[in-house]
C-alpha cells in the first residue's frame, strides 16, 4: 500500500529530489486531476489570487488525495482562521502571503500548529479521515506532517528572513518573485527574473537549508523551475493552470496557422 500523501508529504520534500506543484487558480477539480495525471508531485490551491471558493477548496483537496498527492492552500493575507479550517479539511500545508516579520510568523504559527508550538483549535473534521489517524495520533503528529510555509515577497520580509526562519513552527519559506520584484525596485517593475530577485533567491535557499527548513518558490515556467531545483529548492511551481492553458493554446494555435496565408491576402480558394 502506498504511503498516505498527507502523512508523507513533509518527509518527501525534505528527502528530495525537488518536487513540482500544480498551482491551481481555477475552481474545477478536473483541472487538478489532469495536471496530477501528467506527473506533478502535489497541488497548491490558490485562495489568495485564484477563483476558488470553499467548495472548490474541499473538492481540490479530495481530488489530489484521490490521485495519491497532497494539496496545500495559499490563503489570503492574514487569513489565518481560514488556514486552520483548510487544514481541518485535509490540506497538507498552508502557504501564507506577506509574512514580513517574526510577529507575522508567530501569528501564523499560532493558528496552524497545535500546542506546544501554537494554539490551533481542535477539529480535524476531514483531515483525520484522510490520514486515517486516531485523535491522539493526529494531535501529536499534525505539527510534523502539516506545513506552515511563509511567503517571502517584500523587502521587509527579506530583511527579516533569518528571524522568520528561526520561528518555531515555521517549516519553510516560499519566494513570491513578482511581488518581490515590485518591492525591491520601489514599484518600478514587475519582473520575476529581475537580478535583484535572483540574488534574493540564492540567499533564501542558502538560509533555509542552513536551518533545515524548506526552500520553495513560484516559478513562471519549467525552465526556471529546473534551474532553481539545481540551486537547492525543495518545492517549485511550474506556472499555474491559466498560464499553462494559455501557453498550450498559443503553441497549438501557432502550429495550426503555419500554412495559412498572411492576413489580407485571401485564402486562394
Amino acid at each position: 500500500m502506498s504511503a498516505n500523501p498527507i502523512l508523507s508529504f513533509a518527509r518527501r520534500l525534505h528527502a528530495g529530489p525537488a518536487s513540482f506543484c500544480a498551482w491551481s487558480g481555477m475552481r474545477d477539480p478536473a483541472i487538478i486531476e489532469a495536471l496530477l495525471r501528467e506527473g506533478f508531485d502535489c497541488a497548491v490551491l490558490d485562495w489568495q489570487h485564484g477563483f476558488h471558493d470553499f467548495s472548490s477548496i474541499q473538492a481540490g483537496i479530495l481530488a489530489a488525495h484521490a490521485h495519491g498527492a497532497a494539496a496545500m492552500v495559499r490563503i489570503g493575507v492574514g487569513q489565518f482562521a481560514e488556514a486552520a479550517r483548510f487544514l481541518d479539511w485535509g490540506a497538507a500545508g498552508i502557504i501564507a502571503p506577506m509574512i514580513n516579520s517574526t510577529a507575522d510568523a508567530k501569528a501564523f504559527v499560532d493558528y496552524v500548529k497545535y500546542p506546544p508550538k501554537g494554539a490551533r483549535s481542535w477539529g480535524p473534521a476531514r483531515a483525520a479521515n484522510l490520514t486515517r489517524t486516531a485523535p491522539i495520533e493526529h494531535l501529536h503528529g499534525a505539527n510534523g506532517f502539516t506545513l506552515a510555509i511563509a511567503m517571502i515577497e517584500t523587502k521587509e520580509a527579506l530583511a527579516a528572513l533569518d528571524d522568520i526562519l528561526a520561528v518555531e513552527g515555521i517549516d519553510g519559506v516560499l519566494v513570491g518573485p513578482s511581488d518581490l520584484s515590485i518591492t525591491l525596485t520601489g514599484g518600478e517593475t514587475v519582473d520575476a527574473a529581475h537580478p535583484l530577485v535572483d540574488e534574493a533567491l540564492t540567499r533564501v535557499a542558502a538560509s533555509a537549508r542552513a536551518r533545515g527548513k524548506l526552500a520553495c518558490a513560484f516559478c513562471m515556467d519549467g525552465t526556471r523551475a529546473a534551474e532553481l531545483a539545481q540551486r537547492g529548492y525543495h518545492l517549485l511551481s511550474i506556472g499555474q493552470d491559466q498560464i499553462l492553458l494559455r501557453l498550450a493554446g498559443r503553441q497549438e494555435l501557432a502550429k495550426a496557422k503555419l500554412g495559412l496565408p498572411a492576413a489580407g491576402k485571401g485564402s486562394g480558394y
